[in-house]
C-alpha cells in the first residue's frame, strides 16, 4: 500500500471516529435532569442531617458526593400547592393551586388550561419527559393531568387521596388503569412503590441516548404507613410501639415506628438504585440529579415525628409555616460538575423552573418568581431573592415571609383583620423559639409591606379575613 493510500485510510478512519463522536454529542448535548421528591420527609429524617435511628446510606453518599443545601424550602407545607410551585416557578401568592382541594371522582383541582410548566418547556426543547409517582395537579382527563401537562410517560397515582393506599387496586399508566385485583379485600400483595421504581428505571434505560427529564415524586414515607416486611425487618423489635388503630383515610398499623423507619430506608434504597443505574449506563457526568421533599414531616397514620426528631432543630411539621413545615432536604448530584460540599444559598421550589431551563439552555418565562440556582451549583456568584413568601389556606389561614435572616409568620389571617406578626432571627434562633417582634418595629414595617404586596388575590383561593366575608 502506498504512503498516500495509508494516509487516506487513516483520514477516513479518523473522520468516521470524529463523525461518530459528533453524532453522539448531538444526540445528547443537553444534560439529563432527574428530580426525586419524597412525600412528607422531614429535614432531619436522613442521616447526613442528624437522623440517628433510620439508616439512609444512599442519601448520605449522594450528599457526600454532591452539594447539600441547608436553606432550601418547599413550595408549601402540603402536597398540591408545593407541587404547583415546582412545576410553574410561582410561589403560593401567585400560583394557580394554593391548597389541597379534591375533585370528584378522583384527583385534585386542575391548574388552568394552558398553564406553562417546566415539563412542557423541556418537552418543547426536545426532552423525553416522564413522571413516576404522585401528580395531584389535575384529575384524569382534565386539561392539566400529567399527559396534558407535558409528560410523555406517566405511571403512578393521579390523586393524593388514592395515594394513601400503598397496596392499591390500581395505578395509572398514562390514561389507562393498571389493575391489581390481588390487592382487593384489604390484601397486601402488590406494593405500589415496587412498580413505580421499576417503571422509573425503565424510563432511564429507554431514553439513555437522548436528553430526558425524569420527575420522581415518590409517595413514601407519606401515610398510610405500609412497607414490605423485608424493608421493615431491620427495625422490628427496636422500639416500644403504640398500635395505630386506624381512622379516616388510614388503616390499622401494629408497628408504626418500625414501618415508618422501613419506609424511609426503602426510599433511600430506591434513590440508590437510580444513582447506580445512571452510573452503570455511563450517564453520571451528563445527568443532574436532585433530591428533596414536598414539605415537612407528618404525624398521620401513627407517624411520630417527635420520636424520630424528623424536623431536626426546627419548629413545626407539615401544615405549619414555621421552619419545620417548609425547610426540607435538598441535594444536587452531578459528578464532574458539582463539587461536594454545603451551600447556604436560600432557595425554594419555584427556583427549579429557571434552573432546569438554564440547564437545558431554554429561556425562562419572565413572569415567574423563581431565580436559577445554577451559579450556586457551580460555586459561582449567585443572585439572591429579596424575600420568599408562603401562604396556607387551612387552620385559620397562615402567611410567612423570609427576608435575609428574618422570618415573619402570621396566623389566623382568615379569621382576623390584623393578626399580630411574629418575628424571628433565623441565625440567632433557627428553632423560632423567641418572638422578637416588639424589639424590631422597623423590620415589622418591612414585613407588613411584603405581606401586602407579595400575593395576588384569587377568588378561587380567598385567604384574608376581608376576602372571606
Amino acid at each position: 500500500m502506498s504512503y498516500e493510500m495509508r494516509i487516506m485510510k487513516l483520514f477516513k478512519t479518523f473522520g468516521f471516529l470524529v463523525l461518530a463522536l459528533l453524532l453522539s454529542c448531538s444526540q445528547n448535548e443537553k444534560p439529563n435532569i432527574i428530580y426525586i421528591m419524597a412525600d412528607d420527609l422531614g429535614y432531619g429524617d436522613i442521616g447526613v442531617q442528624g437522623q440517628e435511628i433510620i439508616k439512609t446510606p444512599n442519601l448520605d453518599r449522594m450528599a457526600s458526593e454532591g452539594l447539600r443545601f441547608t436553606q432550601h424550602y418547599s413550595g408549601s407545607t402540603v402536597c398540591a400547592p408545593s407541587r404547583c410551585c415546582l412545576m410553574t416557578g410561582l410561589h403560593t401568592g401567585h400560583a394557580a393551586v394554593r391548597g389541597n382541594r379534591a375533585m370528584k371522582p378522583e384527583g385534585q383541582v386542575p391548574m388552568p388550561e394552558g398553564t406553562v410548566t417546566v415539563v412542557g418547556l423541556l418537552k418543547d426543547a426536545g426532552y423525553a419527559t416522564g413522571i413516576f409517582g404522585k401528580w395531584g395537579l389535575g384529575g384524569p382527563g382534565t386539561a392539566t393531568d400529567p399527559n396534558n401537562s407535558g409528560f410523555d410517560e406517566f405511571y403512578g397515582y393521579n390523586c393524593q387521596r388514592h395515594a394513601h393506599r400503598f397496596y392499591t387496586p390500581y395505578l395509572w399508566h398514562n390514561t389507562e388503569k393498571d389493575s391489581f385485583p390481588e390487592n382487593l379485600n384489604d390484601n397486601y400483595l402488590t406494593y405500589s412503590q415496587d412498580l413505580i421504581i421499576e417503571n422509573c428505571l425503565q424510563f432511564i434505560r429507554d431514553n439513555k441516548d437522548k436528553p430526558f427529564f425524569l420527575y420522581a415524586p415518590f409517595t413514601i414515607p407519606h401515610a398510610e404507613l405500609q412497607v414490605p416486611d423485608a424493608d421493615r425487618a431491620p427495625y422490628m423489635g427496636m422500639f416500644e410501639e403504640k398500635t395505630y388503630k386506624g381512622g379516616g383515610s388510614y388503616r390499622y398499623q401494629e408497628n408504626p415506628k418500625a414501618t415508618f423507619a422501613g419506609m424511609v430506608s426503602r426510599l433511600d434504597k430506591d434513590v440508590g438504585r437510580i444513582l447506580d443505574l445512571v452510573t452503570e449506563l455511563g450517564l453520571e457526568e451528563q445527568t443532574m440529579v436532585f433530591f428533596t421533599s414536598d414539605n415537612g414531616p407528618h404525624q398521620e397514620g401513627g407517624a411520630d415525628p417527635d420520636f424520630f426528631n424528623s424536623n431536626g432543630i426546627y419548629r413545626g411539621i407539615k401544615r405549619d409555616l414555621y421552619e419545620g413545615g417548609i425547610r426540607i432536604p435538598f441535594i444536587a448530584w452531578n459528578p464532574g460538575t458539582i463539587k461536594p460540599g454545603l451551600s447556604d444559598h436560600i432557595a425554594a421550589f419555584w427556583d427549579f423552573m429557571p434552573t432546569a431551563l438554564e440547564l437545558a439552555e431554554v429561556s425562562a418565562p419572565e413572569e415567574i418568581d423563581g431565580i436559577s440556582y445554577m451559579p450556586a451549583l457551580l460555586n459561582k456568584k449567585q443572585n439572591q431573592h429579596d424575600y420568599l413568601y408562603w401562604e396556607f389556606h387551612e387552620r385559620g389561614g397562615k402567611q410567612a415571609v423570609r427576608k435575609g435572616d428574618w422570618k415573619a409568620v402570621k396566623l389566623w389571617v382568615s379569621k382576623e383583620d390584623n393578626p399580630k406578626i411574629e418575628l424571628y432571627n433565623l441565625i440567632d434562633d433557627p428553632g423560632e423559639k423567641n418572638n422578637v417582634a416588639d424589639k424590631y418595629p422597623e423590620i415589622i414595617e418591612e414585613m407588613i409591606d411584603i405581606f401586602a404586596s407579595a400575593r395576588t388575590a384569587d377568588p378561587n383561593w380567598p385567604l384574608l379575613a376581608k376576602e372571606k366575608r
